[in-house]
């Protein structure tokens, strides 16, 4: 298939096929058929200067930057499907059947570890480490040998060998945690994760659909807080933890009294005769990043809770390649980056906004700002034919602290989970010297849909389809989208696509149609080359660039609690790590609430007033603490508008409903001056 023929290309070619001896001759005049070397009377200097000059081509032909060989046209990455131009897939199909598999003998997570096991063996796998040493490994051989140990250990508590049998795991990153996910995979069990940004109430809600009866935790804390719900008797399934750390004499005693039975890791790691039995459904897998095996390493620090951090571990397991965790504090993750020295970097746009920012700032001088900005737009100029290295000129002078502060060995960079802005894109493409793909998906759709193409190093979308997804525009006549003009909501079908939420059907009903097709909710843009644009979102549930999901409405209804607050329009930019709000004051208390607090004035000058503004911001912050609204779900800043949102002036609904289109256009400006301030 061409497509997998250009993913080895990717891997192992050495660049332009074309001889140096035919670039050579390119750039030698045309000489005469009689011509001939004795014709020519030469001095030794000239002859000298001559081979000099021979020797310097040679050289330059041999070492140049080649650009990166496109695997399609880059000005038609998607082919319509059926003539419908709202409908495409993958320019590297050969047609409408979408890639399943990328290996036939690879259709499980079980299979992609046994294949990356048959390719490493006794190589490292898993590496950790603790403060300020070096990373230790954990090879293919010995997380298989831990795998199936502790899995005969859960099926002796009780487990059952079968896809139904759900397994929580409540932990950081860490070894275990996959040697835990590989244990329910050797014998066909569900893991299911738990983390803490969910809430204890919907931790006991997965805990009860799923009938989960044991959890596997890395702290005492993550067990106390599990032990607290079975107190309350609102999880009856739930009879046994078990700890990956020590714990102390109290939490047994704990647990005893409600029922709990309390074990240490090795505690249930049990050696049997049991044969492992590999779950039988097909689980997606796609060939999307140039992973080269061993010598490829990277970095785990965003959750395993979410599908992203799963799928590239993944990846890298079923080609041999190597995972090091971070040591589970997120302010010590750049030590720990420079210590394990990836080639491969999982990012989240909030995290490429501080690098940027942090090499902004550290450039105090006006003649180096002009010096850093020069030698970027002379990289840009590079990345736009193709070409990137970490080898140039401006990579010596300018460059290399910053690279090698990222470990000095990345060779590439994919971030997802939310939008990243051009210009922080464009930038850090010339810096960090690497290729930085960009993604979109969902969880639903096994984290991708849409990958940015090798060689196309333009920013502003977020790639083509892969091959293993169909994707098309719907109308959304309310918010003026029509796919007859390119734009609409996304939608995506294809192998990687769910079957549905657990025991939940009307759920499942309102996100995949009687055709198969996921509607996601985000809304998208068809690019003239084939790619997708991210324009804006149809459900009121968005993410901020840290990749926390944002239910404004919720947090709207908690605000309104607050005295001075009549109405209030929660606003959050995926580029963005915090949200803003606009207020409308209630204006028959307002006055009265401001003079309390020592400032009087008419209704419009309060609104106006920066001291009124932060006294109303400290009142939202302390009804939010008290309602329990976490911290990225809490406005950072404000502004005070003195005029009520109406159904008159369209930005209520007839059923009084925000219309958030219509309050984010009205509000731009104010939005914008918000977001233009220093990072709060």
């Amino acid at each position: 298939m061409q497509f997998q023929e250009w993913l080895r290309s990717l891997r192992f070619s050495g660049g332009d096929s074309k001889s140096e001896m035919d670039n050579l001759k390119t750039l030698l005049p045309s000489l005469p058929s009689s011509f001939s070397l004795s014709s020519l009377s030469l001095s030794p200097s000239s002859v000298v200067g001559l081979g000099a000059l021979a020797s310097l081509t040679t050289y330059w032909l041999v070492t140049r930057p080649r650009p990166i060989q496109p695997p399609c046209d880059l000005q038609a990455q998607s082919i319509s499907v059926q003539g419908d131009q709202s409908c495409r897939r993958s320019a590297l199909l050969k047609d409408d059947n979408l890639l399943e598999f990328y290996y036939e003998d690879t259709k499980t997570v079980y299979d992609m570890f046994q294949r990356g096991l048959r390719i490493a063996g006794n190589g490292p796998c898993l590496g950790f480490r603790k403060p300020r040493a070096p990373y230790q490994w954990i090879s293919y051989t010995e997380v298989a040998e831990r795998a199936q140990v502790l899995g005969s250990g859960l099926l002796a508590k009780g487990c059952k060998p079968n896809p139904q049998q759900y397994v929580g795991i409540f932990a950081q990153n860490r070894p275990e945690w996959v040697i835990t996910e590989m244990a329910c995979y050797t014998f066909s069990m569900a893991l299911v994760p738990l983390y803490d940004t969910l809430g204890l109430e919907a931790m006991v809600h997965i805990l009860n659909l799923a009938e989960i009866s044991m959890v596997i935790c890395d702290k005492e804390d993550k067990a106390e807080s599990l032990l607290k719900i079975k107190e309350k008797g609102v999880t009856t399934t739930l009879s046994c933890l078990v700890l990956f750390n020590p714990f102390s004499a109290a939490l047994l005693e704990r647990g005893r009294k409600c029922g709990v039975e309390i074990l240490q890791l090795s505690q249930i790691m049990v050696r049997s005769n049991i044969n492992a039995t590999p779950m039988t459904q097909i689980f997606f897998f796609f060939r999307l990043l140039p992973i080269r095996g061993h010598q490829d390493v990277s970095i785990s620090y965003l959750p395993l809770a979410h599908m992203f951090e799963r799928m590239i571990q993944v990846s890298m397991f079923c080609h041999g390649a190597r995972v090091g965790f971070y040591q589970g504090d997120i302010s010590l993750l750049m030590d720990d980056i420079k210590t394990l020295k990836p080639t491969f970097f999982p990012v989240v746009p909030r995290l490429l906004n501080r690098i940027y920012d942090k090499i902004l700032g550290s450039v105090t001088s006006p003649l180096r700002r002009v010096i850093l900005h020069y030698a970027v737009r002379r990289k840009q100029a590079e990345l736009s034919s193709g070409v990137v290295r970490n080898n140039s000129m401006w990579d010596r002078l300018i460059f290399n602290k910053i690279q090698a502060s990222l470990g000095g060995n990345l060779r590439f960079i994919l971030t997802a989970s939310a939008p990243i802005s051009p210009t922080v894109l464009s930038f850090l493409r010339a810096t960090l010297g690497c290729l930085i793909f960009e993604g979109y998906g969902q969880t639903e759709c096994t984290a991708g849909c849409t990958f940015s193409m090798p060689g196309d190093w333009s920013a502003g979308h977020v790639g083509a389809p892969l091959p293993c997804a169909m994707v098309k525009l719907t109308d959304i006549p309310d918010m003026n989208y029509y796919a007859k003009n390119g734009e609409g909501e996304i939608c995506i079908r294809g192998h990687s696509v769910f079957r549905g939420y657990l025991k939940d059907e009307e759920r499942t009903g309102e996100a995949l149609d009687a055709d198969g097709w996921l509607h996601t909710g985000d809304v998208g843009q068809w690019l003239p080359n084939g790619t997708l644009r991210i324009v804006d979102r149809k459900k009121h549930i968005f993410k901020l660039s840290q990749g926390e999901y944002i239910a404004p409405e919720k947090i709207e209804n908690v605000y309104t609690r607050c005295v001075p607050v009549l109405q209030v329009f929660v606003h959050g930019d995926s580029l963005q790590s915090y949200l803003i709000g606009v207020v409308v004051p209630d204006p028959e208390v307002f006055v009265d609430w401001a003079k309390e607090r020592g400032v009087v004035g008419s209704y419009e000058e309060l609104c106006q007033n920066p001291d009124v503004k932060k006294a109303v911001l400290e009142d939202m912050m302390a009804v939010a603490k008290e309602a329990g609204l976490k911290s990225f779900e809490q406005v950072k800043d404000l502004y005070l508008h003195p005029d009520m949102f109406s159904v008159s002036n369209s930005l209520l609904t007839p059923t009084l409903k925000s219309k958030r289109v219509d309050l984010r256009r009205v509000f731009s400006e104010q939005i914008a001056q918000m977001y233009s301030k220093s990072s709060i």
